[in-house]
């Protein structure tokens, strides 16, 4: 599906419409993955599909119907049971028009290459990370996907926009024989070339011998250094209510201040830190608008921009649709995605050797929410945790539960590393003081 034909498909449904607004969206997408455990390929796949959502909107009411039958019968079919389902709904409340056209951004981020790797494009990476596994003795596991969705909206109101990505992942678990250490490593890049399997699987390998036999340490308040993958799945909590302008204001987000209202403004974090959604940057684009889903509320369609949520420590922006955004007479916002966490200059050994007593947290696992109007979020460290005495590595340690909030995290910063891409984020690597360990986990 090219723009032409993603155009031509979308203009069919909405020649269908008889009365109100219709919104299209098209979305098509192939991927080809290769799985592997215990140290040999489980399976290889390719998937191909097509999906159309139609919602049918009239005078506060909205139906929505998803199909993939894209004949002349399938969409009739899916525009008509978009208004019935439209005409049972009661009136939203929070109901708001349908946009207007709008300008779309231009993204880069599709690659050739990752739409054309199979099986044996990938092969050389996968026997690379298998036979490590063998001559280190560890046991591996891990997913090799490659992937290509090309996506086009429009609506009623002349609304048209239209973004072919790709993407490509790599991940990687190695394990001790004795079942006492494990490493982990990923990478993500819309370029199938910048992601390296071989050297992925050193580092998950070097992280699994390392960890073995790790050492028992109690709870409590640590200084950390966080690589980067640890670092955004802090972060990236914060996408999902945390930068919320309508929680914020309701008194259900860290960024409540007391008494009523935002604090935008304020101090919220060390002077050091500046996240930043940034579309644009090449190594985590975006797309070019605000997709649909369970956070975004009434932002999505609208364009993509660069947005900077905390500048030098100061909360500067929160995120408001378009409904929030029109009852508190503000300008709406782009959903909080593409997040980059501006770095430092260190380097991590840097780090470490200015630690007298912390932890180094590979990366964390199982995080959920324990209160949102602290931001407080629990989960677990996992493969590799490691103790630092006097600048040094000197032991693994047992696995820990942690109970901490990234804004306190952001907020005790002692050193940052440049920011890398982690996930689908860039971060730094960062030393914080005082974060917190409640229990110890079972965890590997």
């Amino acid at each position: 599906m090219d723009r032409d034909g993603a155009k031509q498909t979308i203009e069919r449904v909405l020649s269908l419409r008889k009365d109100g607004d219709l919104e299209v969206e098209l979305v098509a997408r192939t991927s080809s993955h290769t799985r592997f455990a215990r140290n040999e390929i489980t399976t290889s796949g390719f998937v191909e599909d097509v999906a159309l959502t139609v919602a049918a909107r009239r005078e506060g009411r909205s139906g929505a119907v998803s199909t993939n039958d894209l004949s002349s019968e399938g969409l009739k079919q899916a525009v008509t049971r978009a208004v019935e389902l439209r005409d049972l709904m009661p009136v939203d409340p929070e109901w708001v028009e349908t946009l207007p056209p709008q300008k779309y951004p231009t993204l880069e981020k599709y690659d050739r290459e990752a739409e054309r790797a199979r099986a044996g494009d990938r092969a050389p990476g996968v026997k690379a990370a298998l036979t490590l596994a063998d001559r280190r003795k560890l046991t591996a596991a891990g997913f090799f996907e490659n992937s290509v969705e090309r996506r086009g909206i429009a609506n009623s109101k002349g609304n048209f926009g239209f973004h072919e990505s790709s993407d490509v992942e790599f991940s990687v678990t190695m394990r001790t024989s004795d079942g006492t250490g494990s490493g982990w490593a990923s990478a993500y890049s819309p370029r199938f070339s910048e992601v390296d399997p071989k050297s992925l699987a050193r580092r998950a390998a070097d992280k699994g011998v390392e960890s073995a036999k790790p050492r028992e340490v109690p709870p409590g308040d640590y200084t950390v250094i966080l690589e980067p993958d640890a670092v955004a799945a802090l972060v990236q909590t914060l996408q999902f209510g945390a930068l919320s302008k309508r929680a914020a204001d309701e008194g259900r987000s860290v960024f409540s201040k007391e008494g009523g209202g935002n604090r935008i403004g304020e101090k919220v974090a060390h002077e050091a830190v500046t996240l930043r959604t940034d579309p644009m940057e090449p190594r985590v684009p975006a797309m070019p608008w605000s997709a649909p889903g369970p956070f975004g509320g009434t932002a999505s369609g609208l364009p993509n921009r660069r947005v900077a949520w905390i500048e030098k420590g100061v909360l500067k922006t929160m995120f408001a649709d378009r409904y929030w955004a029109g009852k508190t007479g503000v300008e709406p916002t782009p959903f909080p995605a593409s997040l980059v966490l501006e770095g430092g200059r260190e380097t991590l050994d840097a780090l470490i050797a200015g630690t007298d007593r912390g932890l180094l947290v590979t990366r964390f696992w199982y995080i959920r929410t324990v209160n949102p109007q602290t931001w407080q979020l629990t989960g677990l460290t996992r493969d590799g945790l490691f103790l630092i005495e006097k600048g040094k590595i000197t032991a693994p340690a047992v696995n820990l539960r942690f109970n901490e909030s990234p804004v306190v995290m952001l907020q005790n910063i002692e050193g940052m590393t440049p920011a890398v891409p982690a996930g689908r984020m860039l971060v730094p690597a960062i030393k914080s003081r005082e974060f917190t360990f409640t229990s110890k986990s079972d965890a590997v």
